[in-house]
């Protein structure tokens, strides 16, 4: 299966305010025939759509949903087939490691009863990822695998009491009667085993062939079958030609491993790769609002309103992003930002929802709500991250199910192949081939660490937006940066200010922060803070029509209040993009340089000073110290340039370019990679969305511009350059253990499968090294957890 394209889960493709309130106009009726009956039809009501989904392009939703009881790659390629069949699924991916799957879906076509019903008639359980019952329904598996885990032993543990005389006894020393005994005994206790403690593998193995499909547990079901089939006709005919083939013990073992191989197997997946529903538990369930009169009353978080006045005491959550009203505290933000330390929070400051409050009683005014936090937007990205499927990750869905049939046909070969000669080994090698082989090793070799290594670096203040940039993160041979807002901090500040035209404009100041009020850019910031510093009238001064060209500036009509749609056409930016003379340009200033022109040439020109961000020069040493060459690609002057080179310490193999457009950003990265090298970029601006796209693997900073954002791989949570090395190194352990992973899956395999087929593996030992197979991998991916 192709990877799901970005702009499939992209919830920005169209405003989602307007869409949301299209949706609440349509009726259930309207949307499809007759409703169904039963608890999902609530979840067909359009006003709840948004809980669980976003409108995207064509009018379509797409919707993220937990499935239950999937427990490998062929679990996955099941539901996955079931949902493609529903008519109105317009695409969808689904991830075993996580229990998650996103579905995209026509309104007009189908509604979330149907697909949900598609998914539940394949054997499965889904329900939205903010579903009430999600947990519930949880908790109720993990007492049933428990349950069936303490009989299994305790059967077990029986059986080999019985079992232990027939090991160490001389022949007669058991008489006839007492032997029949244990060997009734036996099969009893074998019963609750197989009708009870087995049924996972044989319902999953059933709902595979219906179907159409040989799933993981398919092998395993044949193969507890066959061995109690066989020990039953030994337990009766004790005399009869398989009187000796006796294998209840091994049976109740084999499946109390197989049973607690699972039982680590699911802890340890709620350890490396449930980090989506710690983060969500994180954000809480109510709040309490305060009511004019001062009391207050207890409200589930997505009933708030903006402006509703919250009450949040020491130890509790923030349900909202919103401003501090009343009191002082402190705040545990380490969820948004990675960062340990606590933030002291006082009246007017901002507060995001997922953050602790650690100290005082908080009154917050509510901002921002549900969908439209940072909170939210944090756990969608990673939700997003969990479903794109790297090429190692695609190999393991295509290679699944052709293994499990060439399981089945080894077995038979080697049931027929040694049954004319030593039925007793043929019996014991098909036994053998069907449990031993089972590639669950295989499956989770590759997500299981990239899921880790994602939760890790989000927990360090790095989000993943596709998993398979870890990939290519991991294989990266150079680094290119952005100069402004990128190596330099936030804080530009406008130098000097030359007025060229002053019989003209006496004002420019407030002219140039008329225009730079409609950019995002750090120069355009600069200018707006330095006027209203300085109180210049902008007020006095509109811009219309504006238009913002990437690296380079913006333009516009710039009038007076009052004289909309009047005034003279002015542009602020660049040299180039103003148009200015040669002869004006100065010749001796290092400083990043801005322009106000209108058509008649030059009005002003603005000096700013800028500052490198404290970690730049360490993290291109510590980039240099993994073997990466550097790049440097700004729009600002050369000599700007040559300054920070200057500062950094760059040497005179890093290619830096100036002067450069987003084209010329994006051609010098691409002449990079036609020479056969690999290139990340790390950039925030506007300008350098292109080159983003355009990079092998991408770094923006979370505040910079939203369009860097949607362009980059991973997005960095704090201001700190620190991290883009730190996640190079992370992606290169996560190759390195996938790669681990992988040679495991196939050396168990070439060790075991000779055993099994010599018939040298009991049915205990098999499913023995079949667990120890599966929790090796998984252990091994657990070490991504701890960063250097």
């Amino acid at each position: 299966m192709d990877p799901p394209a970005p702009d499939l889960l992209r919830s920005d493709v169209t405003p989602a305010a307007p869409l949301r309130q299209a949706a609440a106009q349509v009726t259930p009726a309207a949307v499809l025939g007759e409703v169904p009956q039963g608890a999902e039809v609530l979840l067909d009501e359009p006003q709840r759509w948004p809980e669980f989904s976003d409108p995207v392009e064509g009018g379509a939703w797409v919707s993220r949903i937990s499935v239950r009881g999937m427990h490998c790659a062929a679990c996955a390629i099941t539901v996955e087939a079931a949902l493609r069949q529903v008519p109105g699924v317009a695409a969808c991916s689904v991830n075993a490691a996580t229990g998650r799957a996103w579905v995209r879906w026509l309104p007009g076509s189908t509604r979330p009863s149907q697909w949900l019903a598609a998914i539940e008639r394949s054997g499965y359980r889904g329900a939205p990822v903010r579903g009430l019952d999600l947990l519930e329904q949880a908790r109720r598996e993990q007492r049933a695998m428990l349950w069936r885990w303490l009989v299994a032993g305790f059967c077990m543990m029986q059986v080999m009491m019985y079992a232990w005389p027939n090991y160490g006894a001389m022949p007669g020393d058991i008489d006839p009667d007492s032997d029949r005994l244990l060997r009734w005994a036996s099969f009893l206790l074998s019963l609750p085993v197989l009708l009870f403690s087995s049924g996972p593998f044989f319902g999953a193995a059933l709902r595979d062939l219906r179907q159409g499909r040989i799933g993981m547990d398919a092998p395993v079901a044949i193969g507890i079958l066959l061995t109690f089939a066989i020990s039953s006709v030994a337990a009766f005919r004790p005399d009869g030609p398989l009187g000796k083939e006796l294998y209840f013990d091994s049976l109740t073992m084999f499946v109390f491993i197989l049973l607690s191989g699972r039982w680590i197997e699911t802890r340890l997946r709620a350890q490396t790769a449930g980090a989506l529903d710690r983060v969500a538990e994180q954000l809480p369930m109510a709040a309490n609002r305060l009511r004019p009169d001062g009391s207050t009353e207890l409200v589930a978080s997505d009933r708030l309103s903006l402006g509703d006045v919250l009450r949040v005491r020491s130890g509790e959550g923030f349900p909202v992003d919103g401003e501090v009203v009343t009191g002082r505290s402190w705040a545990d933000e380490s969820l948004l930002t990675g960062e340990s330390q606590p933030v002291q929070k006082q009246p007017g400051d901002a507060v995001a929802a997922g953050s602790i409050n650690l100290s005082e009683t908080l009154e917050v005014r509510a901002l921002r709500l549900g969908r439209d936090t940072r909170f939210a937007q944090i756990v969608d990205l990673m939700e997003r991250s969990a479903h794109y499927k790297t090429r190692t990750l695609l190999l393991a869905d295509r290679i699944a199910q052709p293994f499990l049939v060439a399981v089945m046909a080894v077995a038979a070969l080697a049931f027929f192949g040694w049954w004319s000669s030593d039925p007793h080994r043929a019996l014991l090698a098909a036994i053998g081939v069907l449990i031993v082989t089972c590639p669950c090793a295989l499956a989770l070799a590759a997500p299981t660490a990239m899921l880790t290594s994602a939760a890790a670096l989000a927990r360090r203040g790095v989000l993943v937006r596709d998993l398979g940039a870890l990939e290519r993160l991991a294989r990266i041979d150079a680094v290119a940066f952005d100069k402004t807002g990128t190596l330099t901090g936030d804080g530009i500040e406008v130098a000097r200010i030359h007025h060229l035209n002053a019989a003209r404009y006496s004002d420019v100041l407030s002219m140039a922060a008329a225009l730079a009020d409609q950019s995002l850019h750090p120069a355009s910031r600069a200018l707006v803070r330095k006027a209203a510093l300085t109180q210049a009238p902008v007020a006095f001064w509109v811009a219309s029509q504006v238009r913002e060209h990437a690296g380079q500036g913006v333009e516009g009509l710039l009038g007076a209040v009052g004289d909309k749609g009047h005034g003279q056409w002015m542009r602020l930016g660049s040299a180039d993009f103003c148009q200015v003379p040669a002869a004006q340009r100065s010749a001796d200033s290092d400083r990043m340089e801005v322009w106000l022109a209108d058509a008649d040439g030059p009005v002003a020109r603005f000096e700013l000073s800028e500052s490198l961000r404290p970690d730049a020069a360490d993290t291109l040493r510590q980039l240099r110290g993994l073997g990466l060459e550097l790049a440097l690609y700004s729009g600002d002057s050369a000599r700007s340039v040559r300054r920070v080179v200057r500062e950094l310490g760059l040497d005179a193999q890093a290619q830096t370019r100036a002067a450069c457009s987003a084209q010329d950003k994006l051609e010098a990265l691409q002449q990079r990679q036609a020479l056969g090298q690999r290139v990340a970029m790390v950039g925030d601006g506007i300008n350098d969305a292109p080159v983003l796209a355009g990079a092998d693997a991408s770094f923006a900073f979370s505040r910079g511009a939203a369009l860097a954002q949607v362009r980059a791989d991973f997005l960095l949570l704090q201001p700190r350059l620190a991290q883009v090395p730190m996640a190079i190194v992370q992606a290169r352990r996560t190759l390195r253990i996938v790669r681990q992973n992988l040679w495991w899956a196939v050396l168990y395999n070439l060790i075991a499968v000779p055993l099994a087929l010599a018939g040298w593996l009991t049915p205990w030992i098999a499913g023995l090294g079949m667990a120890l197979s599966s929790l090796a991998v998984l252990v091994n991916a657990a070490r991504l957890r701890r960063m250097p």
